[in-house]
């Protein structure tokens, strides 16, 4: 595992020497009939894939701060070594141009990787929208599925009410009428019992 880290922490040196070798370029980078344009162009390319490398492996919030850091450093050192070698990078006459056009050689190549760690997080950003949308329309789907099924049964436990409702009037109807109906029969009983008692008293 602490290999394949180095491996990942590897990436913003290599970052660094593409953007250090762009310092052995001719200034003119876009004269035509010479190769600079080409080997910068290559550079930028290899900048790119470099900054696509480093969001992929160390991410934006690491990977950002490593690839700053490269820039800072890169630039410091190229500034540092035209200084000293003025007269290998031409660089006796208009010292101050020529250190500015240097480092922003340096820092263009640098936001070359900036550019390479912003696609793949717009790309992941996009994939994840992509996912998230087909989650909240399966979710949606499911929503509307539950809600439908509530829906049934909840007509159905109305109508099961309703018919326990119904049940429990027509016993309550029953019960009634067998109360009336034996109030009547003991009234009628106890009408009978009187005659039969004043009958019994007549024959005395």
């Amino acid at each position: 595992m602490e290999a394949k880290k180095i491996r990942y922490y590897l990436t913003p040196v290599l970052l660094g020497i593409l953007m250090f070798s762009s310092n052995f370029l001719n200034t003119n980078l876009f004269k035509f009939g010479e190769n600079s344009f080409a080997v910068w162009f290559v550079l930028s390319v290899m900048c790119f894939a470099s900054g696509w490398f480093i969001d992929k492996t160390l991410g934006w919030h690491y990977g950002g701060k490593a690839v700053f850091s490269t820039i800072i450093a890169v630039t410091i050192f190229s500034v540092l070594m035209i200084s000293f070698l003025r007269d290998y990078f031409a660089a006796n006459e208009l010292l101050t141009e020529n250190l500015i056009l240097y480092s922003l050689r340096d820092i263009t190549l640098g936001a070359m990787a900036f550019f390479g760690m912003s696609v793949v997080e717009v790309l992941t950003i996009q994939r994840d929208f992509l996912v998230m949308k087909e989650k909240l329309s399966y979710y949606e789907d499911l929503i509307k599925d539950a809600k439908k099924e509530a829906d049934l049964e909840l007509k159905e436990a109305k109508v099961n009410a309703q018919k326990i409702l119904n049940d429990a009037e027509y016993e309550a109807k029953n019960t009634i009428l067998k109360k009336e109906r034996i109030e009547n029969e003991l009234k009628e009983f106890i009408q009978v019992e009187k005659e039969l008692i004043k009958k019994y008293e007549e024959i005395d």
